[in-house]
């Protein structure tokens, strides 16, 4: 019999997410700058940086929304450079954008489930078509769905239609929408974007509770106050990682204060 090789106690875990040397032009503009970073499976990750300074794109990047012309991308130990946006969806790398992206026809309550049709043996739109080999499927799904709305503070907007939802509101049907697809690392691009100071406080309580429930996140923002959230922040400037640590270690860094107010 072979047993399995024991890992030493202290051993340090693999990391979910690796960037190597990440690199990117658009024509004769260097965007990004041999960029190396890794996310663990669990817990929250920041990547903050001014306005300009290559996050988006290396978001985009990491997304499968574009290739870059240097570096590599692991996930999982896994390189997906050469895997399609909903290829990585599938294997659990998730993201959200500046702008909630919802459906702005359906409901609350349908939005949710579309985040659900990955784990779905028929689709969601094949169970809105009213076939009736699906309809058990999507009375299941549906009450998966109100118990994650209620998750996210939208139960009592269950059958609401989306566009009478708040901006608060919105960001947290994404989420809810995005949790119950199962990702495994959920990547957050500007989500504090247009929200009030009360949302912010709701927002920030929503994502310690999707990292107490083993999610990974991946938080890209400027907003100093919601990244304060984050384990561990890599600051981005003009395409180059000038700092990497905590909260506290990075706000006492010459070059972040130097990028933030230029001191």
């Amino acid at each position: 019999m072979t047993l399995a090789p024991r890992i030493a106690p202290d051993a340090p875990e693999a990391p979910l997410l690796e960037l190597k040397a990440i690199a990117h032009r658009f024509g004769g503009f260097q965007v990004l700058h041999d960029v190396s970073f890794t996310a663990p499976p669990v817990g929250i990750t920041g990547l903050m940086g001014p306005n300009g300074s290559g996050k988006t794109t290396l978001f985009n990047i990491i997304s499968g929304f574009l290739t870059p012309t240097s570096g590599a991308v692991l996930f999982d130990g896994r390189d997906i450079r050469a895997e399609s946006v909903r290829r990585r969806s599938l294997d659990g790398l998730v993201r959200t954008f500046q702008t909630p992206k919802i459906f702005e026809r359906l409901t609350v309550a349908e939005n949710v489930m579309v985040g659900a049709f990955k784990s779905g043996r028929s689709g969601f739109f094949a169970g809105l078509a009213g076939l009736p080999s699906v309809r058990r499927e999507m009375s299941d799904m549906r009450a998966q769905a109100y118990e994650t709305a209620q998750r996210f503070d939208l139960g009592a907007v269950f059958d609401r239609p989306s566009p009478l939802l708040t901006a608060g509101q919105r960001r947290l049907l994404e989420l809810a929408r995005a949790y119950q697809g199962r990702p495994r690392l959920l990547m957050l691009d500007e989500p504090s974007s247009g929200l009030t100071t009360t949302e912010i406080e709701v927002l920030i309580a929503k994502l310690r509770l999707l990292a107490d429930e083993g999610i990974a996140i991946l938080l890209v923002s400027h907003d100093m106050e919601l990244m304060g959230v984050a384990q561990a922040i890599h600051v981005l400037n003009f395409g180059r990682i000038i700092a990497s640590g905590t909260m506290a270690v990075v706000q006492e860094d010459t070059a972040v204060r130097e990028a933030y107010l230029g001191v």
